[in-house]
């Protein structure tokens, strides 16, 4: 049987209540009687129920966090962020996987809320009228990291993606290539919006109409850059330089590019989007921009807490820099 809080008072001699300032580290409590709590406790093996304790102090210490893809470099890097300013604040996370459906995404916001979670970090790609409405009315503090809704109206962590993808982009330009081609994901976010504005105005500050056939839309993975490596080989005089939305696409876009004998700089140039572990992986080495996914988790968790213990909060809205890192998958002029 479970040890309780009345079997523990009991082999002590002492109340209840007594029990639970001990273990709640309240320091009215003599240092014999602690002490002999504490030998109690650790005798009977007692321990604390977080259920019980959060029912009793409306907290429960915990902080759920919801990403798309449990397995994605990107999305691991920014939960370790969330986990270790959580593990600094003393909250517990709960991880869950949405697998990027709108269903699963609505059910698990819910599900938080039913585990009285002090705080929710959410990450998704898009965010629609139902996902902000459900947030909005959240009993709790939100927080998006690495996500924005179209109203800004849910505090959020992010960088500037549109003027990210026009220096990438710009870059390209830069080196020679009037066109760059723009390979990306089909859906729709804010986000993706934004880095195809920052691509489009590269193209039309450089004094040139947008090819849509240069942008090739697909899914946000590594075997879909293979295969719009292959496609991209297809067209008619194509541009040699390619900008991709995340380095997973990019790595795809090079080795497809390397499958097809196409030399990557030489023959065509290779932009990536995010600077993860993959991008010193490759060979060559990915020129890619920096998205800085630790601190926009850890920022992201920085903020709830200040939202979870009602601290002043200057921008509820965070920009954090951004940077390119110059790579061998570009020329280096």
């Amino acid at each position: 049987m479970n040890v309780t809080i009345y079997d523990v008072a009991r082999e002590a001699n002492v109340s209840m209540a007594t029990v639970s300032r001990v273990v709640n580290g309240n320091p009215n409590v003599k240092p014999a009687t602690r002490k002999k709590v504490l030998n109690t406790i650790e005798r009977l093996g007692y321990r604390p129920n977080a259920v019980a304790r959060g029912l009793a102090s409306k907290k429960t210490t915990t902080v759920g966090v919801i990403i798309p893809d449990i397995s994605s470099i990107f999305f691991s890097e920014l939960a370790r962020g969330i986990d270790d300013i959580a593990t600094m604040y003393k909250y517990n996370i709960i991880l869950s996987n949405s697998d990027q459906n709108k269903d699963k995404e609505l059910r698990l916001i819910n599900t938080m809320f039913e585990k009285q979670v002090d705080g929710l970090i959410y990450m998704g790609a898009t965010i629609s009228e139902e996902h902000v409405q459900q947030l909005k009315t959240s009993p709790v503090p939100v927080a998006l990291a690495a996500t924005i809704d179209a109203t800004e109206t849910i505090p959020s962590v992010n960088i500037d993606y549109e003027q990210a993808a026009f220096e990438a982009t710009s870059h390209l330009i830069n080196n020679g290539t009037k066109h760059p081609i723009y390979v990306t994901g089909e859906e729709e976010s804010v986000v993706n919006e934004l880095k195809y504005k920052g691509y489009e105005r590269a193209i039309t500050e450089a004094k040139q109409a947008v090819n849509e056939d240069y942008v090739i839309k697909g899914e946000f993975s590594y075997e879909f850059g293979v295969q719009a490596a292959n496609q991209i080989i297809q067209l008619k005089d194509y541009p040699k330089a390619v900008f991709a939305a995340t380095d997973e696409i990019a790595l795809g876009i090079i080795h497809g590019l390397q499958d097809n004998g196409v030399k990557v700089p030489e023959d065509v140039e290779v932009f990536g989007f995010d600077n993860t572990r993959l991008a010193t992986m490759v060979r060559p080495t990915l020129t890619t921009v920096v998205q800085p996914m630790y601190d926009i988790g850890a920022v992201a968790m920085r903020l709830l807490t200040k939202f979870m213990n009602k601290e002043n909060v200057d921008e509820q809205n965070v920009v954090l820099p951004h940077q390119i890192v110059k790579r061998n998958s570009t020329k280096q002029n």
